[in-house]
């Protein structure tokens, strides 16, 4: 007897393609109008716990919209998965308790004072395969994390983290390795000496 696990299911209302021996609590719920297919798919042995929310809201609004998540992942209790602006996650991933993958925003500074009146900006998140997203941590848009990377329990996460990397705080910040080494950021003098300087310091954690 498993308790506190989601059965096999074959279909689930707002799911698009649903692989084989995938797993969805009864009360997953599916946010989106508008008629396209092939927006929410999930892949074989995919597993969504109680009361995961996927968000999609106006399907037809941009082509970018849509939620793809690979083989095996397990998506935990009361996750909020937004595919507003895409999101891509690979193949088993471990999504945490309670953590928030947010593609999409709202206009700040630009139009309207009344926030909400203001346009919806939009950009893909993805998430390589074997990665984990601790409880509670918050990925906002736009954001890439690596192949076999760690984001800590309830880290906030702007910026990309790099394959096998570790990341946590508040804003997040590149740790360590998951080999062990400290991460820090490379000396001038290293700098110097590398081709693409521009792209490597856009690309560093401050």
């Amino acid at each position: 007897m498993l308790l506190g696990i989601p059965d096999f299911t074959l279909s689930h209302a707002g799911v698009d393609v649903l692989g084989a021996d995938c797993r969805i609590d009864p009360s997953v719920s599916v946010m989106r109008f508008g008629q396209r297919a092939d927006v929410l798919c999930l892949a074989d042995g995919v597993s969504l716990y109680a009361y995961t929310r996927l968000v999609l809201g106006d399907v037809v609004a941009d082509p970018c919209v849509g939620i793809r998540i690979g083989a095996r992942t397990i998506v935990n209790v009361g996750a909020y998965l937004s595919g507003e602006g895409g999101l891509e996650i690979g193949e088993d991933v471990l999504i945490g308790p309670h953590a928030k993958l947010l593609s999409a925003g709202h206009a700040i500074d630009e139009g309207d004072v009344i926030i909400a009146r203001n346009r919806i900006t939009r950009d893909k998140i993805k998430v390589g395969d074997g990665a984990w997203i601790g409880a509670g941590a918050i990925i906002l848009e736009g954001v890439t994390i690596g192949r076999g990377a760690v984001v800590a329990a309830g880290a906030l996460v702007r910026q990309d983290v790099p394959d096998g990397m570790v990341a946590a705080g508040m804003p997040a910040r590149l740790l360590r390795s998951r080999r062990g080494n400290a991460w820090t950021q490379p000396t001038k003098s290293v700098l110097g000496k590398l081709q693409g300087v521009q792209v490597v310091l856009k690309k560093i954690w401050r």
